[in-house]
């Protein structure tokens, strides 16, 4: 198995409250959210030159190679976000955690990554 070590901006996301959104309305969440990775989260990592290394059920993991357009997407993310959820009742609202580190990662074959960089990331958020 082979890996590489780089220096990489990563973004980590969730759902603030998940559990409690699907107790409330399981069917309606997931469908708001889904549409949100597929309307909003992937165009908009993408549109700054990043990529989803993983969908992490009620988030997901983003490199980037610059911090700027790491820090770009998650305040593109969570105006769109919050613009969509503006009419939704307050306690069923969606928002996002979302934590941006800079740091060294450890890139697998297959594309996951791991390591210090990662990790912080997850828990800035």
């Amino acid at each position: 198995m082979s890996t590489q070590r780089h220096l990489a901006a990563i973004l980590a996301c969730d759902v603030v409250g998940y559990s409690r959104l699907t107790e409330r309305d399981e069917r309606g969440t997931l469908e708001r959210l889904k549409a949100y990775r597929k309307d909003l989260l992937e165009p908009l990592v993408s549109e700054n030159q990043g990529r989803i290394v993983k969908l992490t059920g009620d988030g997901m993991l983003c490199e980037f190679a610059s911090v700027v357009n790491a820090v770009t997407s998650a305040v593109a993310i969570q105006q769109a976000v919050a613009e969509h959820e503006a009419e939704t009742p307050e306690e069923e609202r969606i928002r996002l955690r979302i934590g941006v580190n800079l740091g060294d990662v450890v890139c697998e074959e297959d594309g996951d990554l791991y390591g210090d960089g990662v990790n912080i990331a997850a828990r800035l958020e």
